[in-house]
């Protein structure tokens, strides 16, 4: 793992107790409709998904209940508040410790991949996204939801300005432009869901 994923790493095993009180106000008033519209992208007939990121495991109430689940996150910590969560809940999943910029699986491995809010805190995002590209199936699906870099001026400068400061902080950077990002993969196509805010974006890409 490259010195930059380190830092980034240690920033999320120190806040993982604390995540989900941290991101608690925000998670009820946006985050968790925006989870449910995410998911419902996912084909019916994905028969394998692999989820990037898990953190402390906000999706799993989403999880479709025909398929096989593998889901990931870089930082051991966040991991182990999934597993305690994942064996509360009696959640079918298989979850690793691993790095989205090096990713151990094979090419063409499965059906859907799927992410939320990760991409800000990936520290090579191109990277990143073209190992999503090759583990997806040829036909498969990438779904992803981001937060980006506002449209605006203003606002995008505000968001320039201070993001040296959330990363130092949480180790998310809130002026990356992932719609672009995954433009320049090469996916057949990449659609923005027509209810995506000014930085909130929700993205389906397809292999």
């Amino acid at each position: 793992m490259k010195p930059d994923s380190v830092s980034i790493q240690k920033r999320y095993d120190r806040i993982a107790p604390y995540f989900e009180i941290m991101e608690a106000v925000m998670e009820g008033l946006f985050f968790k409709r925006w989870r449910k519209r995410l998911w419902d992208k996912v084909d019916q007939d994905s028969r394998h998904i692999l989820e990037i990121g898990v953190g402390t495991g906000k999706n799993f109430e989403y999880y479709p209940a025909n398929a096989r689940i593998t889901a990931i996150d870089f930082s051991p910590q966040m991991l182990k508040q999934a597993v305690i969560k994942r064996d509360r809940k009696q959640v079918v999943v298989e979850l690793e410790v691993m790095d989205v910029q090096s990713l151990y699986f094979a090419d063409n491995s499965f059906d859907t991949v799927i992410a939320s809010f990760v991409f800000c805190s990936v520290p090579m995002p191109l990277k990143g996204l073209k190992e999503l590209y090759r583990v997806c199936k040829p036909g498969g699906q990438v779904v992803l939801l981001e937060h980006v870099l506002s449209s605006k001026p203003v606002m995008a400068w505000i968001m320039n300005l201070v993001n040296p400061l959330v990363v130092g902080l949480v180790g998310a950077n809130i002026n990356r432009n992932t719609v672009k990002n995954v433009q320049s993969c090469a996916f057949e196509w990449v659609r923005v869901d027509e209810r995506s805010s000014d930085m909130i974006k929700l993205i389906e890409a397809r292999k």
